[in-house]
């Protein structure tokens, strides 16, 4: 392993490995530094894998830490009981600095630059929530960036596990993913849209059929709303396949006012409403659930985004708002 010596004979790792005249040096990995910062400070693979402040699974930090370990050409730590090696300890003394002041230094910078905040949701969120919701913000944080991305809930996942998003707001089914904190906002029914020329009055008719012979219009079936009407139809043994896979709840609505077949859509009046379409409500069907994803504590600003979020849908849609609390 390369070193070098200080002016009083001791022993330091050098960072970049000592290259050919001419070339670049080689770097280490930061993020398998990163890693190794992790297992070093919490005693073990397994420990730190529950205080990374991302999703990350044991395996996968045990293959990085063997990939630093093979390229610096000696072994870090003795895994069980765990113990760093003279090499480990020389290590962690370098990067620990580093890596715990990352934070403070950040906080330090957004206080000197205009805050910023990477939302994603799906497109009937940023159209119809989250404008209300940055009103209110803005009037007690002005100037505020805003950086919006649509996407479904796969995707939003995604990006705010790669830090891309700084907060997700998106339908949930069931518990949240690994490492990421939840504010459960609201509970929307689901509905059936029919053209208003239709013979049917509620679903309850279309229930009863043998065989449903309607064009059946969703959403992508990986959409938490695909799924739980999915569930609703199990529950009941009805067979019926998607003819149509719409983009955005907008497009359903559009779809089914043109007469192309019977829409799954939710209970919003900017999105289920239209003048050649009737509403069937879903007995039965549980109803989506939308929710607010992001990492470690919040900051100020999301915090802020949270609270105006909630207060905005106590005043908007109070029957269908959570109990959930930011703490």
């Amino acid at each position: 392993m390369p070193v070098i010596t200080g002016a009083n004979g001791d022993r330091r790792m050098d960072i970049a490995s000592r290259s050919a005249p001419g070339t670049l040096p080689h770097m280490m990995n930061v993020h398998h530094l990163e890693l190794f910062y992790y297992v070093a400070k919490n005693g073990g693979i397994s420990r730190a894998v529950r205080h990374i402040p991302y999703g990350i699974q044991q395996p996968a930090v045990s293959s990085q830490i063997l990939l630093l370990e093979e390229d610096l050409g000696t072994k870090l730590f003795e895994r069980s009981p765990f113990r760093l090696t003279a090499e480990g300890e020389e290590l962690f003394a370098y990067v620990q600095p580093f890596f715990e002041n990352l934070e403070a230094l950040g906080t330090k910078l957004r206080k000197t630059s205009t805050p910023q905040i990477r939302i994603g949701a799906p497109e009937l969120v940023l159209r119809e929530y989250l404008p209300a919701v940055m009103q209110l913000l803005g009037r007690k944080h002005p100037g505020v960036r805003l950086s919006l991305q649509s996407g479904f809930t796969p995707q939003l996942e995604a990006w705010l596990q790669d830090r891309q998003i700084d907060l997700a707001i998106t339908p949930l089914d069931g518990r949240p993913p690994a490492r990421l904190r939840c504010l459960r906002l609201m509970r929307v029914p689901l509905v059936l849209l029919v053209h208003k020329k239709s013979r049917y009055r509620s679903a309850e008719e279309l229930w009863g059929q043998s065989r449903i012979e309607e064009s059946l219009i969703t959403l992508p079936a990986i959409e938490n709303i695909s799924r739980l009407f999915k569930k609703g139809l199990q529950r009941r043994r009805i067979d019926w396949t998607p003819a149509i896979e719409a983009s955005s709840l907008d497009i359903v609505t559009q779809y089914v006012a043109n007469g192309y077949g019977v829409g799954v859509n939710v209970n919003l009046p900017g999105v289920s409403r239209h003048p050649q379409v009737r509403i069937l409500p879903l007995e039965g069907f549980e109803p989506i659930e939308m929710a607010a994803l992001w990492h470690g504590q919040p900051t100020p600003l999301i915090r802020a985004v949270l609270e105006e979020g909630q207060r905005y849908i106590r005043q908007a849609w109070p029957q269908w708002q959570c109990d959930d609390t930011l703490e």
